[in-house]
């Protein structure tokens, strides 16, 4: 990725007294954080929190204890270097005990020898996982109204997104038609003003707005024209994925002169709170990450929502689960705070998670109900498919079929692309009015530089009464979304049917002996793109959605957890975007974007966690986390099991049978997730436990994060409670254990299991009577029957006789030893 230049002499000039090969350094030091201190300080008493507890902001005790931790880092920083050789970015005093530092290469080395300092890490960047779905979801009629209605629907639980800002002014976020919003008594996060208008960036409905960019300074990425050294969202992502989640209800999706229907959050009354930490061109840093999330959980924030993830698995740690990003959400939940997190958009391919940790919620993509195709006709009756949210040309009129390299002004503007028809001044608009314009998809599409939008543009300014798009070379993976644009246009996607469309056109288009066009005689229309078709064949899991297994560490070793965790809408997701937005080139300069990624299913989650929490405010984050698992569906909406998007041996893109390496638990069900029954809670002792037992991890290095020594009867990683089972390498028999606890009124469950040839699996009891609040714990054993070399699939159902029914999926991989 390319670095800016500096746009602030000032910076430049303080950051020339820092070495010239200097790096951003995460720093951690004995001591521990505010989160988990017990005392033995004199003049300082404990600030520990039990699990699942918020930190008291407001106490003398955790001020003074967090003003003692930052003196300590400084006076560390001055014994050990000259003032002036160095820059400190942040002090990380709430959920982890460190700083983020600018130093060079040889002083990084000094400070590991010093002594009271646990680990010095090398910073790292972070990307990026780049409406309808309410009623796809069943909100409205299944969970709203349990709620009070979307007007209460998430009332005064804060929502934290850690991500690249918020565009305050969008209809999503105001409050001018809504009931008044009063305050918040447990958030105290600060809002930043603008710092040209000096209006604040909150308003109620937004009841917090930081922005996070010390590393990004020093690195030498970030430009304050470019990426606003305020909350304001420079890239529409912040905006998009804040509006998934908590957006206003009922806001109309308007470009074009079209409605596409109405916008909503998840959880449309739920308050915003902004810290801002990703950028338009670079992404973002660990060290601004960290410190946003540390400051949003300090803050009192309810639930976290994170679409961004590493680059890939931290090199610098031995295991995924243990580095200062991971470590940090570990006291984020230790802290009460819920997290959903982006899985990655690495996928299909296995191994591509790039969220990891048991304490996370980590979230797939699925394709939605909802298709947009469109088709273009052409004069010999041929109708050729494609995409393009697009109204139709005239429905009784053909329109002559125009190439842009025949209409080209000079030979010479050939080195500009022409067949993008990204500039119109280089084409003949004489030739082009009234005519429809053929236009080639380059790669110059796949890496941004040409836009759909730009093309739209650019056959309206010539007059032409629509355009068509051939993609004639296809890399395997590409996603080719629908673009919402005002004129006629189609995208042609299947290069065969490109083929069709030019042999038509040269077949119809007499030239000289030279090539010159004698006469245009091919004709053809553009349907209407507008109207979605509804499929009862999703959701379906979506190609590029990261896939598991789950791994450990960087030589990529499978754990004994299965990730994803669950799936949730993904692809071509409405939501609001801000008109300097510039993440997506063909909606610059537009009020609502639809785009795709994990980035989009993360906010789901965390709109529906909030629903949760707001029917059950005490419940731990792995209660929220285990209600959402054992409720999803594993079935389409036509009670066929789900199927994925794959690559083929031919690179087209065909549907599997989807796997837990794909959904985890499933696709999520928010009605059912309301009532789930039984959960499978966990809090940090239990998370300490997994790590303390899972193989390779140094126990030096869970102390240095965690300040606990490793004291557990857990035995095995997968004996972790969570709500589904993972054995990557079973040998001979394994008998797990789980503890479920009841959260509705009595009920006698009935439990069976299932699971594929290769494995036997037993449950035992084979039913239970479980009192309203009472735990109970049930084995699961599993043998190898035969070696396949690769998993076999099941699942354990607890069926209620109140009609509760829980379910977790069970995975394992036989060895003979």
């Amino acid at each position: 990725m390319r670095l800016l230049e500096f746009g602030c002499v000032l910076v430049v000039v303080s950051a020339l007294l820092v070495s010239g090969d200097a790096e951003i350094y995460i720093v951690t030091v004995e001591g521990e954080p505010i989160i988990s201190y017990t005392g033995g300080i004199s003049g300082f008493e404990a600030t520990a929190v039990e699990s699942d507890e918020k930190i008291d902001t407001e106490s003398e005790l955790v001020t003074s204890y967090a003003r003692h931790l930052e003196k300590k880092h400084d006076m560390l920083l001055g014994l050990l270097f000259e003032e002036g050789t160095y820059q400190k970015l942040y002090s990380y005093r709430h959920l982890i005990n460190g700083f983020a530092v600018h130093i060079s290469p040889e002083q990084a080395e000094t400070l590991r020898r010093a002594p009271g300092v646990k680990s010095v890490e090398r910073d790292w960047k972070v990307r990026k996982h780049t409406t309808h779905t309410p009623q796809f979801l069943g909100l409205p009629t299944g969970v709203w109204p349990t709620g009070g209605g979307f007007d209460r629907a998430g009332e005064d639980i804060v929502i934290g997104f850690v991500d690249s800002g918020i565009y305050p002014h969008h209809p999503s976020f105001a409050t001018h038609n809504a009931e008044p919003y009063g305050p918040v008594p447990k958030y105290r996060g600060k809002c930043e003003a603008d710092p040209d208008t000096k209006r604040s960036y909150c308003n109620g409905k937004i009841v917090g707005a930081q922005h996070f960019a010390q590393a990004a300074i020093a690195a030498g990425a970030f430009n304050p024209i470019i990426d606003f050294a305020s909350p304001l969202d420079g890239d529409g992502h912040g905006s998009h994925t804040a509006s998934i989640a908590a957006g206003n209800n009922g806001i109309p999706v308007r470009m074009h002169g079209h409605e596409f229907g109405r916008a909503s959050g998840m959880a449309p009354r739920a308050r915003i709170a902004v810290y801002k930490a990703l950028y338009r061109l670079f992404g973002g840093y660990v060290a601004d990450v960290v410190a946003a999330i540390d400051q949003a959980v300090y803050d009192g924030v309810d639930i976290l929502s994170l679409s961004v993830g590493p680059n890939s698995p931290p090199a610098a740690t031995r295991t995924t689960f243990l580095n200062p990003f991971d470590a940090t959400l570990l006291g984020a939940v230790k802290a009460g705070v819920f997290v959903a997190q982006a899985a990655g958009n690495g996928g299909p391919f296995p191994k591509t998670m790039v969220s990891y940790s048991p304490w996370i919620a980590s979230v797939a993509a699925a394709i939605d109900d909802r298709r947009y195709k469109n088709h273009l006709m052409l004069g010999n009756g041929k109708i050729l498919a494609g995409i393009g949210l697009s109204p139709s040309t005239h429905l009784n009129e053909t329109y002559t079929l125009v190439a842009a390299n025949d209409v080209l002004l000079d030979s010479s503007v050939m080195r500009y692309s022409p067949t993008d028809c990204q500039r119109p001044e280089l084409l003949n608009k004489n030739l082009i009015k009234g005519n429809i314009l053929l236009c080639g998809y380059s790669f110059n599409f796949v890496v941004g530089t040409a836009s759909i939008k730009k093309v739209s543009e650019t056959a309206k300014a010539l007059g032409a009464v629509g355009f068509v798009l051939c993609v004639e070379n296809v890399s395997p993976g590409t996603k080719f979304d629908p673009v919402p644009v005002g004129l006629p246009g189609i995208l042609v996607t299947d290069a065969s049917y490109s083929k069709e469309l030019i042999n038509y056109y040269n077949i119809t288009t007499p030239r000289d002996w030279t090539g010159r066009v004698k006469r245009f005689e091919g004709t053809g229309k553009i349907g209407d793109g507008l109207m979605p078709i509804l499929h009862k064949s999703a959701p379906q899991v979506a190609l590029f959605s990261a896939r598991g297994p789950n791994i450990k560490d960087f030589s990529f070793q499978e754990a004994d957890l299965l990730k994803p965790d669950i799936l949730a809408p993904g692809s071509l997701i409405w939501a609001a975007w801000c008109p300097n937005g510039t993440d997506e080139p063909n909606y610059v300069g537009e009020g609502f974007a639809m785009i795709s990624g994990t980035s989009m299913s993360a906010p789901h989650i965390a709109g529906i966690a909030a629903l949760i929490k707001q029917k059950h405010p005490h419940w731990s984050p792995a209660a929220i986390k285990s209600a959402l698992m054992t409720t999803s569906t594993t079935l389409d909406r036509a009670g066929n099991p789900l199927l994925a998007q794959q690559t083929s041996e031919s690179e087209a893109m065909k549907l599997v049978k989807a796997t837990p390496f794909d959904y985890g638990s499933g696709h999520v069900d928010p009605t059912a997730a309301l009532d789930p029954g039984l959960i499978f809670d966990a809090g940090y002792k239990d998370y300490l436990g997994f790590l303390c037992t899972t193989p390779g991890i140094d126990i030096h290095e869970i102390r240095n994060y965690t300040h606990t020594p490793c004291n557990t009867t857990m035995g095995k990683p997968s004996n972790l409670n969570t709500p589904s089972i993972t054995i990557s390498h079973l040998v001979r028999t394994q008998v797990v254990t789980r503890t479920v606890t009841n959260v509705a009124e009595e009920e006698t469950y009935v439990i069976t299991a299932r699971m594929e040839p290769a494995v036997a699996i037993e449950v035992n009891p084979p039913a239970m009577t479980i009192k309203a609040g009472a735990s109970r714990q049930f084995s699961v054993t599993l043998t190898v029957r035969s070696v396949r070399g690769t998993y076999s699939f099941g699942e354990v159902l607890m069926k209620g006789n109140r009609g509760h029914k829980v379910r977790i999926p069970v995975l394992a991989n036989g060895y003979r030893r």
